[in-house]
């Protein structure tokens, strides 16, 4: 029952413990909270450990109640004892998944909120109405979750749907979490944009970054940038605010353009689209220097249209398959409807080595 220990990554109760004493006597120093930067610091870093720790000594500390108390009924012969401590077990293992699931979100930017983009490929409407399916199925995730979302660029399709979408998800372990949909997803249906009912086969592409909050990495020359102003569209109804101070960065050694107009000011969202920049110049460089060390995991594939990681198909059956995991829901309303989870679940536990 309480062998998920092994799910860790270094997860090491004793280890923790005794970093969380450690804290409590620095804490304890007559002179801590005079440099507040490093008290604060210190302070969430005791208060990470103990989010991390207390699940686990309260699932070992319900396990030995139960082991006891089945000893119990077992001497006793009490077989409703018995079935109320198997009910019980089956929810405790329910609980040990889902410790196993957080325990392997111990990567440096795992605990980060999410800044998420989604991308219509190629097919026009019928993408871009995909791409929205796509953004609304997010947004009933982080909602389920209850963690906040900000969307800061929206681009509407010209008939239907999004052209692109960049939106910040904003929880413990939301970039953990999403890095998962990191790819090309692929949706096949009848389209409701054809009036001869075709089956249609339409893309889209979503990137996920951390929002980095240790910039001290990411060293920005103003000389490498354009910065660009224009007036928002107000396209996406609730999603932006109808502004003149819309902002669009490029950063030209590498390529990498964002964009913000959610803000209404022009210093706010050179602000948020600079933020934005540095995850993305984070990301950029992250996977740069992975690929000259040559340590890229072998289901980190190029993102093409050929290398779709998740096949939603609405027609003629209705199924949605994860192709780096094989995790397949034939529920396709419930995963439209935000319930991912046990897709990303799915490929969460297929990284532990």
């Amino acid at each position: 029952m309480i062998n998920y220990l092994k799910y860790g990554g270094g997860f090491d109760p004793d280890k923790i413990n005794q970093r969380i004493e450690e804290i409590d006597k620095i804490s304890a120093g007559e002179n801590f909270f005079s440099n507040q930067a490093l008290s604060a610091s210190v302070l969430k870093e005791k208060a990470y450990l103990e989010n991390r720790l207390n699940p686990f000594m309260a699932v070992y500390e319900e396990f030995n109640n139960l082991k006891e108390l089945a000893g119990l009924a077992i001497q006793e012969n009490d077989s409703g004892l018995l079935a109320e401590i198997e009910q019980n077990l089956k929810t405790l293992e329910k609980t040990v998944l889902r410790l196993e699931i957080e325990l392997t979100l111990s990567g440096k930017d795992d605990k980060l909120n999410a800044i998420v983009e989604i991308h219509a490929g190629s097919g026009g409407t019928e993408s871009m109405d995909f791409a929205s399916m796509l953004l609304r199925m997010y947004l009933r995730w982080a909602d389920k979750k209850k963690f906040p979302v900000n969307i800061m660029e929206f681009n509407a399709g010209d008939e239907a749907g999004v052209k692109s979408v960049t939106f910040i998800v904003s929880g413990l372990y939301a970039f953990g979490y999403l890095k998962s949909e990191t790819g090309v997803h692929r949706l096949v249906r009848i389209s409701p944009f054809d009036a001869n009912k075709r089956r249609h086969t339409s893309f889209a592409s979503v990137f996920v970054y951390p929002e980095i909050e240790d910039t001290s990495e990411i060293i920005i020359d103003e000389k490498d940038l354009r910065i660009d102003t224009y007036r928002s569209s107000g396209a996406g109804g609730q999603h932006v605010n109808t502004t003149d101070s819309a902002v669009r960065i490029t950063h030209l050694p590498t390529g990498v353009v964002v964009a913000c107009q959610n803000e209404r000011s022009q210093y706010k969202n050179k602000d948020t689209a600079m933020k934005i920049l540095r995850a993305r110049l984070y990301d950029y460089y992250k996977k740069q220097k992975e690929e000259e060390e040559n340590k890229l995991q072998s289901d980190k594939k190029e993102i093409s249209w050929g290398s779709q990681i998740r096949s939603y198909t609405l027609n003629p059956n209705r199924v949605i398959k994860d192709h780096r995991t094989g995790v397949t829901v034939y529920d396709t309303e419930s995963v439209f409807d935000g319930n991912i989870d046990e897709f990303i679940n799915g490929y969460l536990i297929s990284r532990i080595s």
